[in-house]
């Protein structure tokens, strides 16, 4: 993966549009993969689990006509802890300070409450809002859509369906993101696709396997740290912890005679290696710190602010 500044910016053409495009909407609607897709490389980690994202990851779309750098926010929800608040304030800043925000729903279940909060909170901006209708794939019976046409009629927001996991409408919302964009100059070298450096990166492929592999009760209890990189020519070292709160949480990931350890780093070096093009020795290590959600000095340390404006 490329660093932030060692490509050429190119200079822009007069009809080249350009912006900033914050994916907001409730936990688990699939925001990640969307942007997965929008990007076409995995740099946004995806679960079943809710709240999968936790930091503002920047991905990048390039085309002849325009560049999108798409604002992957957490999902909005009524917060339970430290760590909570920050990832809602950090989301409810995003919509603030971008261009456009792509609002995403699960159109297949129909619009609630958790829905009907965003709204409220987008009335309360003058940043333009798509609606966006994803996992149109899964959707039981397409009245479902009504439920949501009335919250975009009242608002006078355009929507768009499609699925991020098929890849069906994505072309559409593509064309209608750019055309909501006004004319703008590159903000990122075209062959960059986030602005996150590959440490990042690595510490949320770890955390993905975590999220897929483990038990319910430890994913929202998980940080990871990137401690050491060390690259030869032959092969990039990683060193990295696991955090979780209490020793429960530890005994599940390390599992019988290190067996849920060693599947996690088996998974998780498979997804660093197609990042980095590269073979990889990845060695992990768990750690506990008691309540470091709920602690903003230890929050901070691993790596967990609010943004600012």
């Amino acid at each position: 993966m490329n660093e932030i500044f060692t490509g050429t910016i190119p200079t822009a053409t007069a009809d080249f549009r350009s912006g900033f495009v914050a994916i907001i909407g409730r936990p688990n609607v699939g925001k990640s993969t969307l942007m997965n897709y929008l990007v076409g490389q995995k740099i946004a980690i995806t679960s079943p689990v809710a709240q999968t994202t936790r930091n503002r990851l920047r991905g990048i779309l390039t085309t002849e006509k325009a560049q999108i750098i798409f604002v992957d926010t957490p999902g909005i929800h009524k917060p339970h802890h430290q760590l909570g608040k920050i990832l809602v304030k950090n989301a409810i800043t995003a919509i603030q300070v971008v261009d456009l925000v792509l609002f995403v729903v699960d159109c297949s279940v129909e619009a609630g409450g958790g829905d009907r909060y965003i709204v409220e909170l987008l009335e309360k901006t003058s940043t333009p809002v798509i609606l966006g209708l994803n996992k149109a794939d899964q959707q039981p019976y397409p009245s479902i859509d009504q439920t949501y046409d009335v919250l975009a009629q009242a608002h006078n927001w355009p929507t768009i369906k499609f699925s991020a996991l098929e890849g069906t409408g994505m072309e559409q919302l593509q064309d209608q993101l750019i055309n909501a964009l006004e004319p703008g100059p590159y903000y990122y070298p075209p062959d960059l696709v986030t602005d996150q450096p590959e440490r990042f990166i690595m510490g949320e492929l770890i955390r993905e396997q975590i999220l897929h592999l483990t038990q319910q009760e430890v994913p929202h209890s998980v940080a990871v740290q990137i401690e050491l990189v060390e690259e030869t020519p032959k092969i990039t070292r990683v060193m990295a912890a696991i955090n979780v709160e209490r020793d429960s949480q530890k005994g599940i990931i390390i599992g019988a005679k290190g067996s849920m350890l060693k599947n996690i780093g088996q998974a998780a070096r498979e997804q660093i290696q197609k990042l980095i093009a590269g073979d990889v020795y990845l060695e992990l290590f768990v750690k506990v710190e008691p309540k470091w959600r709920q602690s903003r000095l230890l929050l901070a340390e691993l790596g967990y602010r609010e943004d600012k404006n």
